[in-house]
């Protein structure tokens, strides 16, 4: 019987060896090529595809097109499958990878039909243009083909790989909008809804400006004076969570050349998005030649799937972007005289057979119902002018005045300019596509008060060039002028108590260089949280004796977001806890209605506050006698939680092992035993929302850029994540580990280890 059983425990282990063997087998042979020649009819002249040690793609061309054709190469070496999801997760078109699963989600996606958006948009551009996404399309395509061997993922799923084509760049984009601009829209949703039930001064309430108020002008807006408005009788029921919808979007700042030892202008640019395995950013450096003659370098991070570099310098220059978060969205109501008409959108799925999605459309634009009630959709998302090419023109500019010039006709997700110059200039400025219509809302617009202006392109943008202080800020909340806040609306704009902190760090000195920005970014200080420790600390110290271990966490708790703090973790969630008690009816009542809280959450703050402060009774929870006792049921709550999620033993509800950064591949839940190969190592959480330092479980600063043009010696380009989307890649995790700790990766690359060379077909 132990002979039988040996036997078996040895085959076992020998099926799984084998069974590695050939996991390992496939992968290998499906591994791209990083030195050799080749040929190719889609380049002009000779082009070098050089890899550093982090595996950072170095082009080397005669033209621009050419460098496009390199970096789509070494795109579609890399990061081909990444780049097909954000093709078809922009298109609506991941069903025919994923099956019925993700049919919500393309369904979700083809209510804006850009598929047909961006191959109209394609056809449009100056011919310059599409000559380049043909040079780049075709780069990608080769770059792909040289593999040989199809890729894993597309062995998992089964499906075929597509062929890169122009409009694809332009749908990769578009997922950029989608990203971060989705919240725009759908915030205005839940306020019309509101509105709808509760009110207009039930909104008002909701969205007054908080304390948090960072302009760069230092303007603020007129406070709410109008109360706290009567909440209706609320039923008996459980306390919902209400989720936050993450801040997408980004910290930078600057200072001009009288605060630096160089004379240069500085520049620090963090973007703040969902992190996964590859990490969104593809590290590049472009050598070209102009079409005047002169030599070009441009060395930043790339989007795969696009030939810019999105964020970066080209040492003349250097130049970062933040979510703008204006009003680009307005809901038009529609009447029973509106005309409309259903257009079907066919989802392929893997079987080869098809999901029809029948969608309403209008002149103003697609049709959703809210409360019961058809809206269209107006975006400009959906306008001509939301895409293009300009974004390149960066690459050419030599000082900040001409960055300015170009930024107004940018087709990107409208943005947060900042950039510096080596002659030491610093500058803010709106970059991106924005509607001409000069009567934002968060409410309805009337059909009879839709402006044509929607289908023009605004010119005329606050900017700010050289402050007599020589400082500038954006984190995602109100930038502009309390008159331009009129004209331009708000989309969903942070609280503002992380550029009120970035803001009040960069009056701390009189000089800085690239380690005190580096510093900066990692400021994990919780200034915003301070109010709701001592509100927590006054409600435990009622009963002192049963809360005592709580209050010596609390009066321990580093007023940071850091990884040893049980007491920011307690305060953290008390605040996420009173929220939830407060607002649970409302949230109830919307989501009957198909809505939500959470993308009104982030304007919370400054209501919660007045409703603790006033104990109104009308918004005390049923579940409570008074709001002490509801204050002090939220703590309860929040001790069942963590409980519940993380143990009893409280060394575990460390705020590092809460927020543990964990960022993951795809596949990784799906296949669980490759998961170890994968994934990146997990990391102890460092940072929160409301702080220069952002991070959440898997969310964060997706790059970390610092860079003084003409001195980029000292320049820092750090990423949490490799360049290759190959688990067997040695380029698979190269920089994580230096991102983990904080410390400065160079911008520039290193010593060159690879290198592809690809000749005009005519040649060899």
């Amino acid at each position: 019987m132990f002979k039988i059983v040996k036997w078996l425990v040895l085959a076992v282990v020998i099926l799984g060896l084998a069974v590695t063997a050939v996991v390992y087998g496939v992968l290998a042979i499906s591994l791209p090529a990083l030195d050799g020649k080749g040929r190719s009819h889609n380049v002009n002249h000779e082009v070098k595809i050089s890899r550093d040690q982090l595996g950072q793609a170095v082009i080397f061309a005669e033209s621009r097109n050419d460098a496009a054709y390199g970096l789509g190469f070494a795109h579609g070496q890399d990061r081909f499958f990444q780049m097909d999801l954000l093709r078809r997760n922009a298109a609506g078109e991941l069903s025919e990878l994923f099956g019925k699963a993700a049919l919500d989600l393309d369904k979700k996606m083809r209510f804006h039909q850009l598929r047909k958006r961006s191959a109209a948009i394609v056809k449009q551009l100056p011919e310059a243009d599409q000559a380049l996404l043909t040079s780049y399309a075709a780069g990608v395509n080769e770059g792909l083909a040289q593999i040989g061997f199809t890729s894993f993922e597309y062995l998992l799923t089964g499906a075929e790989q597509q062929p890169w084509r122009s409009e694809d760049s332009l749908l990769v984009i578009y997922s950029m909008y989608l990203d971060l601009q989705t919240a725009t829209f759908e915030r205005d949703q839940a306020l019309i809804q509101i509105a709808d039930i509760y009110g207009s001064d039930m909104v008002s309430f909701l969205t007054q400006p908080s304390q948090y108020q960072a302009a760069l002008d230092g303007s603020k807006l007129p406070p709410y004076t109008l109360g706290i408005p009567e909440f209706p009788k609320q039923a008996l029921q459980a306390v919902l969570n209400i989720d936050a919808n993450q801040e997408r979007g980004s910290n930078n700042w600057a200072v001009t050349g009288q605060l630096t030892s160089t004379g240069a202008g500085m520049l620090s640019d963090d973007m703040h998005l969902s992190m996964a395995v590859p990490v969104i950013w593809y590290r590049a450096q472009l050598n070209f030649t102009t079409k005047q003659g002169k030599t070009r370098q441009v060395t930043g991070v790339s989007l795969p799937g696009a030939p810019a570099i999105v964020v970066g310098t080209n040492n003349d220059i250097a130049w970062g972007f933040t979510n703008g978060y204006l009003d680009t969205a307005d809901w038009v109501a529609l009447t029973d005289s509106t005309k409309t008409w259903q257009e079907v959108e066919q989802i392929a799925l893997p079987d080869g057979t098809s999901e029809q999605y029948p969608l309403t459309l209008s002149e103003f634009g697609p049709v959703r119902e809210i409360n019961g009630n058809p809206y269209a959709l107006s975006w400009v998302g959906h306008q001509p002018y939301a895409v293009d090419m300009d974004l390149l023109q960066l690459e050419h500019a030599t000082t900040v005045d001409d960055a300015l010039l170009i930024a107004s006709d940018v087709g990107i997700p409208v943005q947060n300019l900042m950039v510096v110059d080596s002659q030491g200039n610093a500058a803010w400025k709106n970059m991106g596509a924005l509607p001409g219509r000069t009567n934002p809302t968060a409410l309805a617009v009337s059909a009879s008060d839709y402006s044509a202006r929607w289908q023009h392109n605004e010119q005329q943008r606050p900017a700010l060039k050289n402050p007599t202080d020589g400082r500038l800020w954006t984190g995602n909340s109100r930038v502009v002028s309390a008159q331009d806040d009129l004209r331009f609306g708000n989309g969903g704009y942070a609280l503002g108590a992380r550029a009120t902190q970035i803001r009040d760090r960069l009056y701390e000195k009189q000089q800085f260089n690239e380690a005190d920005f580096n510093q900066l970014q990692h400021d994990n200080q919780a200034r915003f949280l301070q109010p709701w420790h001592s509100l927590l600390l006054k409600q435990l110290n009622k009963n002192s004796v049963v809360n005592q271990q709580y209050i010596k966490e609390l009066e321990n708790w580093q007023g940071c977001a850091c990884a040893t703090s049980i007491g920011y973790t307690l305060v953290r969630r008390y605040r996420d806890e009173i929220i939830n008690s407060v607002f649970s009816a409302m949230q109830a009542t919307l989501q009957t209605q198909g809505g939500s809280l959470k993308y009104v959450k982030r304007d919370l703050e400054p209501a919660i506050w007045q409703l603790i402060e006033q104990q109104p009774d009308s918004w005390l929870n049923p579940q409570f006698a008074d709001w002490n006792a509801q204050l002090r049921g939220a703590f309860s709550q929040v001790v069942s939680k963590l409980t519940t999620e993380f143990g009893a033993n409280m060394q575990s509800w460390q705020w590092g092992k809460v927020n543990e950064l964990v960022i993951e591949h795809p596949f990784a839940q799906q296949i669980p035993q490759l998961s170890k190969l994968l994934n990146m190592p997990t990391a102890p959480g460092f940072g929160d929302s409301y702080m220069p330092a952002v991070q959440g479980r898997s969310f964060g600063a997706s790059q970390r850029f610092i860079a003084q043009p003409g001195h980029l010696e000292n320049a820092i380009m750090a990423i949490p994540g490799g360049q290759s989307g190959h688990p067997l890649s040695p380029f698979y995790r190269t920089g994580f580990d230096d991102y983990i700790a904080a410390k400065a990766t160079p911008l520039l690359p290193q010593a060159l280890t690879h290198e592809i060379i690809i000749a005009p077909l005519n040649t060899f």
